[in-house]
C-alpha cells in the first residue's frame, strides 16, 4: 500500500471514528434529556428528565448538593455540544482530547462508586440500565475508550501529515 493510500485510508477511518464518537455523546445526551414514559418533548419534560438525572448524579455521593444540580443540568448539554463538535471535525485534536478525558472521568466515577460499594445504576444514558461495577467498566473501557483514543491519535497523526515540511534556512555566516 502506497503512502498516499495509507493517508487516505487514515483520513477515512478518522472520519468514521469521529462520527461514531460524536454519536456516542449525542446518544448519551439524548438519554439524559429525553422525556420519560411517553411524555411529549417540552420544556417541562426536559426539566423533569434533568431532575431525574440529578438524582442519579447525587446517588454517586461525590458532590455537594449545589454541585449535583449544576452537573446534572450542564452535563447533558455539554455532551450534546461535544458530540456535535466531534462530528463537525472542527479543532478535532481538542475535541477528541476533551472526549477522552470525559470518558476517563465517567469511568473514574463508576469505579469510585463500585469501590465504595454503592449499588446504583450507571446513569450513562447509553444502552440498558446497568449497575455500576465491572460490567459498566468493561463496556465503557472496551467499547468507547478505544474509539476515543484512536480518534485522538489519528487527529494528531493526520494534522502532522498535512503540515508541509519546514524549509531549511541557510545558516547565518559568522560575523567577524
Amino acid at each position: 500500500m502506497s503512502s498516499d493510500a495509507r493517508v487516505k485510508l487514515g483520513k477515512i477511518l478518522l472520519i468514521v471514528g469521529r462520527i461514531a464518537l460524536g454519536a456516542i455523546f449525542l446518544i448519551a445526551a439524548n438519554g439524559k434529556l429525553k422525556p420519560q414514559y411517553a411524555m411529549p418533548w417540552s420544556t417541562h419534560s426536559v426539566k423533569m428528565s434533568l431532575s431525574l438525572f440529578a438524582m442519579q448524579v447525587d446517588s454517586y455521593q461525590m458532590l455537594p448538593p449545589p454541585a449535583v444540580n449544576f452537573v446534572a443540568h450542564v452535563l447533558p448539554f455539554f455532551e450534546l455540544f461535544l458530540g456535535l463538535w466531534l462530528i463537525s471535525g472542527i479543532a478535532l485534536r481538542f475535541s477528541s482530547v476533551i472526549a477522552t478525558l470525559a470518558f476517563c472521568g465517567f469511568m473514574l466515577a463508576i469505579f469510585s462508586a463500585y469501590h465504595r460499594g454503592l449499588g446504583i445504576n450507571c446513569g450513562c444514558g447509553i444502552g440498558p440500565v446497568e449497575q455500576v461495577g465491572p460490567g459498566a467498566l468493561i463496556r465503557d473501557g472496551l467499547k468507547f475508550l478505544p474509539i476515543s483514543l484512536a480518534v485522538v491519535i489519528g487527529s494528531f497523526w493526520i494534522q502532522r501529515k498535512s503540515r508541509p515540511a519546514p524549509l531549511s534556512e541557510p545558516s547565518p555566516s559568522p560575523q567577524l
